[in-house]
């Protein structure tokens, strides 16, 4: 029983629907597509944790806010493991890199808003308290990140426009 016990703790829930899990699959070799799927479902799930905490209906309000910072924790490491990825094979990602930075803004925002929120009792939010801190300093130290990736893919797209002019007006 006690075996039964650690197994059920070691399991992490998936964060994404089938559906997801088939588009996020389907845009594997577009990484526009991709990332923009990434941050469409980080924010959904953002988005899905507002609605909720506003209806006053919410049963188990901590446990939810807890489970739905965690899943956006889970699908923002993903986006960034996706973003390294596409770095490692060299491919432009200057476009999806504009709206993940204009995403990251939002993304503290929201959670700053949580964390700021007046009508939260200390012992509520010490129940998601960790799960928060975790992703407001993911959020954080991201969103200097991806502005120094896009530097280096500006840079790197200057490069091949040069040598791509060079390669052009050499005469045969």
């Amino acid at each position: 029983m006690l075996l039964a016990g650690e197994g059920a703790a070691q399991r992490h829930r998936d964060p994404f629907t089938q559906s997801e899990i088939d588009q996020i699959r389907d845009a594997s070799w577009e990484p526009g597509l991709r990332l923009d799927l990434y941050l469409k479902f980080a924010r959904a799930r953002l988005v899905a944790m507002e609605q909720m905490r506003s209806d006053p209906k919410t049963k188990d309000r901590p446990r939810q806010t807890h489970d739905r910072l965690d899943d956006f924790q889970l699908i923002y490491d993903e986006l960034n493991d996706n973003i390294d990825t596409y770095i490692n094979r060299k491919d432009d990602i200057r476009k999806p890199l504009k709206k993940i930075i204009e995403a990251d803004t939002e993304f503290q925002a929201k959670l700053l808003a949580l964390r700021d929120a007046a009508d939260v009792s200390a012992d509520e939010s010490r129940q998601y308290e960790f799960a928060l801190t975790t992703a407001l300093d993911t959020v954080d130290s991201s969103v200097e990140e991806h502005r120094e990736i896009l530097v280096d893919q500006e840079e790197a797209a200057k490069h091949r426009r040069k040598s791509d002019a060079k390669a052009v007006s050499k005469p045969e």
